[in-house]
């Protein structure tokens, strides 16, 4: 696991969390009980803060970094996730919010100041421009992305399950290194 401290902040790692071996988290990094970060991610709150809620999860490939504070910007754009998060493998979040059980897609990227709402999909491959808030209970898909449709009882059912799964997978990892 390599969990570096950058210009005296050190990532806050709170109960159950998985991160695997090629992982990278650094600096100002919250990350809430059962929180899993999956083969070469990188968590990079070098020059702002991230915050990952509860049972979220970053697949494999994805980078999350953040906006210092400047004349341009002067709050910057932190990283925030919610709980109960899948995010899936190759997504880059950058400065932005993602509420509750909300799905990100592979590939997708979620830029500056978006704002993404409890129980929202973003399809895979989709692109959030900066400073867009999607609506809760909607697909949103493309490149920039659309509200496509409301998201259906499969796909509602889906957001509780995906994140309890990944909690078990990483229990397992996390049995397996003990």
């Amino acid at each position: 696991m390599h969990v570096k401290s950058f210009a005296t902040k050190t990532p806050e790692i709170k109960a159950r969390v998985f991160i695997h071996e090629t992982a990278v988290v650094i600096g100002d990094v919250s990350l809430a009980d059962d929180v899993s970060i999956w083969p070469m991610s990188v968590v990079r709150g070098d020059i702002h803060r991230i915050e990952i809620g509860a049972r979220s999860n970053i697949q494999d490939g994805s980078v999350l970094h953040v906006t210092h504070a400047s004349d341009f910007n002067p709050n910057g754009f932190p990283l925030t996730i919610g709980e109960d998060v899948v995010v899936g493998h190759k997504v880059t979040l950058h400065g932005c919010t993602v509420s509750n059980q909300c799905l990100i897609g592979m590939g997708a990227i979620v830029m500056d100041g978006a704002i993404i709402n409890d129980r929202v999909i973003v399809g895979a491959g989709s692109l959030v421009p900066p400073g867009e808030e999607l609506e809760s209970g909607y697909l949103y898909v493309g490149s920039p992305v659309k509200k496509t449709r409301p998201i259906n009882e499969q796909e509602a059912s889906f957001l509780n399950y995906s994140p309890k799964r990944y909690v078990k997978l990483k229990d397992e990892y996390l049995a397996d290194l003990a």
